[in-house]
């Protein structure tokens, strides 16, 4: 194998492949990346036997072959080269790279001890703008559970041109907060079609997204989902991702669908008081009072701590309906109004002990419900 590239190309090609090269005891070389050499490119391949990621550069190609190395050690090495381009060759078991002034040499493993990268099944194929993409993916990610008790409730749920909206509909839940956003398709199916993608997945489809903004200047992603996977092609690349298996609760029950008290806000400010009364919080509950009243035109939000002392504050804004108080998880609060781009948000509340949901106002095309701390 002996292939020239430019290092810009190929320290991209590697950063998209390096965070998926995992740590397996039973398999260390799933620690390596796949290089792969043939007539028309190169391939740089990089599995965790969860998801797979597969890029293609743009490479001069003298000799072809297969070879696999550490990704961390390849790529931090050629971020540090200063030449604009760069060789590999493969001598025996290492790696050769050379760059203008300098030369290294990487122990690998034969190619033939590297995972079968999957192909892409058969499926449903739909096209999507990449950037609102990467925009409803936060929205939606910071509401998936942290952990894997309940396997759907770490995943983001996705369906397809359903009833309810033809498009792209992406909602999460940890059961005390849930995010829901709606996004257009470019193309697709008109078949209503429902996954589980794990939100870690979903956090690398972002990050992938974001490096690929400019590279090719490609405005769409091509997703495809079969009966166990989720296909993402988009730039150069393709990742292939198992789905969660099992079924989505049916968490439009708890979207409220009237409310006796609305308070509007700007979003840069409520999130200043909502930090500012934080610090005033008992460790672990978080617990941070809205208290909503329409004859002051205003909304308090306040807390107290035994230990460090108490705090209020207003926010002078248009308050509807009953006077009320609720008691709510500040950082769930504050998952949700960093998301959110516009200048005002709509909180509405319907009692103490019902789910508050909050969104800008008159757009349905983000809701964030999170659930009260009982009083």
């Amino acid at each position: 194998m002996k292939l020239t590239s430019t290092r810009e190309n190929l320290l991209y090609s590697l950063e998209i492949a390096n965070s998926f090269a995992g740590r397996h005891a039973n398999l260390p070389i799933l620690q390596n990346v796949l290089l792969r050499a043939h007539e028309s490119g190169v391939e740089i391949s990089a599995t965790n036997l969860e998801v797979s990621i597969k890029t293609h550069i743009r490479a001069k190609v003298e000799e072809t072959g297969t070879f696999t190395v550490p990704a961390r050690t390849l790529t931090e090495y050629v971020r540090l080269l200063t030449n604009d381009q760069v060789e590999l060759s493969l001598e025996g078991n290492e790696l050769v790279v050379r760059s203008s002034g300098s030369e290294t040499k990487i122990k690998g493993f034969p190619a033939d001890e590297f995972p079968v990268i999957p192909g892409i099944e058969e499926g449903h194929t739909y096209l999507i703008k990449a950037e609102p993409f990467r925009e409803a993916i936060g929205r939606v990610v910071v509401s998936c559970a942290k952990n894997e008790i309940r396997p759907e409730f770490s995943g983001v749920f996705c369906r397809f041109n359903s009833e309810r909206y033809q498009g792209l509909l992406m909602a999460a839940t940890d059961s005390y907060r849930l995010s829901e956003t709606r996004i257009p398709l470019s193309q697709g199916e008109d078949v209503d079609v429902t996954c589980i993608i794990p939100g870690r997945v979903m956090n690398e489809i972002a990050r992938l997204i974001q490096l690929g903004r400019g590279h090719e200047g490609e405005e769409n992603i091509r997703l495809t989902v079969s009966a166990n996977q989720v296909a993402i092609r988009y730039d150069t690349f393709e990742m292939v991702s198992r789905l969660i298996e099992g079924r989505y609760p049916d968490y439009t029950q708890i979207i409220p669908t009237s409310c006796k008290t609305k308070g509007v806000f700007s979003v840069s400010e409520m999130i200043n008081k909502i930090k500012a009364a934080s610090l005033f919080t008992t460790v672990g509950v978080n617990a941070i009072s809205f208290n909503f009243d329409p004859t002051k035109k205003q909304i308090a939000v306040a807390s107290h701590s035994t230990q460090t002392g108490e705090h209020v504050s207003y926010i002078e804004t248009e308050v509807e309906g009953d006077a009320q108080s609720v008691l709510l998880n500040h950082r769930y609060v504050l998952d949700g109004l960093q998301q959110i781009e516009a200048d005002e948000v709509e909180i509405q509340v319907t009692s103490p002990d019902a789910p508050c949901l909050v969104r800008v106002k008159d757009d349905e095309t983000f809701q964030y419900i999170v659930m009260p701390i009982r009083q």
